[in-house]
């Protein structure tokens, strides 16, 4: 069955390719973060929890050594193809959307809960081959201006999975128990609209703290969103979840602690204020989080 042995053996692939291109020019740090994150797809269910714990704590070491930077400017393209240089990105989401309706079809297939994933990694390799036939795309063109996104991102790349897997760690520490009982001693009982409140604002609160949405659920979802949202109220857990990741989401435009969403942009954009893409998003942010409030109150009530 194909699930995220597709996934991870591309983006394994990917980042050894990125890894070969940053030593042959001679970019020994970057080169040696890429192969541990290449290690780390390919290899992390047989390093085991120790070895994987090791190769985290390389990638923080060379992400913390300085050594890492950005790769060299290069003038753009002249403009060849016109509007056809749309056609590969756009086909990568149009085929997450398709392929992910379609697989959950066909469970023998690709494992359903991988189905967008699945997707969304053929999607990627047809783009990628789209810039062949139809851009003229020649060799490792493509690889090497990924390579160069990669060292312009550079640790920040990582940042979602270790936040997420930050997330996991609290919820198997017991975190969402401890802030579920707190919360328990200021909302009074049977308050759905406390409980909205808590929830959401808890959110994104712990969104903007953490960085991510991801890393933020495990500890809201234990505390408020499945004893008193689910299980209390009678919500339904798919809406409850959804409506709370949208919440969390309206944190992370808010936060420099999500790095990879509002502090890259503008260093890539060389912008002069290092918080620009946050004071921007801000005036979007906090209305969509009380429209979100008000849509889980009116699903959950």
């Amino acid at each position: 069955m194909i699930g995220l042995n597709l996934v991870y053996g591309v983006a394994g692939l990917v980042f050894a390719g990125f890894a070969i291109l940053s030593f042959g020019a001679r970019r020994w740090a970057g080169g040696g973060f890429q192969t541990l994150v290449a290690t780390s797809f390919l290899l992390g269910d047989r390093l085991g929890d120790i070895g994987n714990g090791v190769l985290v704590l390389a990638l923080v070491a060379l992400a913390a050594s300085g050594r890492m930077r950005r790769s060299d400017p290069v003038d753009p393209a002249p403009d060849r193809h016109g509007a056809k240089v749309f056609v590969p990105a756009l086909l990568i989401p149009a085929t997450a959307l398709v392929g992910t309706l379609a697989f959950k079809q066909m469970p023998g297939l690709v494992d359903p809960k991988q189905a967008t994933l699945v997707a969304l990694t053929i999607g990627s390799l047809i783009a990628l081959a789209l810039t062949y036939a139809l851009l003229g795309a020649k060799g490792v063109e493509p690889l090497r201006a990924g390579r160069r996104l990669i060292d312009d991102i550079g640790w920040v790349a990582v940042m979602p999975q270790m936040l997420a897997s930050l997330g996991a760690v609290f919820a198997l520490a017991g975190v969402g128990e401890v802030v579920g009982r707190l919360i328990g001693q200021v909302i009074p009982a049977g308050s759905i609209a406390g409980a909205v409140l808590a929830y959401g604002l808890g959110m994104a609160v712990f969104t903007m703290m953490m960085g991510n949405a991801f890393a933020a659920f495990p500890v809201m979802a234990a505390a408020v969103g499945v004893p008193l949202l689910v299980r209390q109220a009678g919500g339904d857990p798919a809406m409850v979840a959804a409506v709370g990741m949208l919440a969390g989401f309206c944190g992370t435009l808010m936060t420099p602690m999500a790095a990879n969403f509002n502090l890259l942009p503008a260093a890539l954009l060389d912008l002069k204020d290092r918080y620009g893409v946050i004071r921007a998003q801000v005036p979007t942010a906090l209305p969509l989080l009380a429209f979100n409030l008000l849509l889980l109150y009116v699903m959950v009530a």
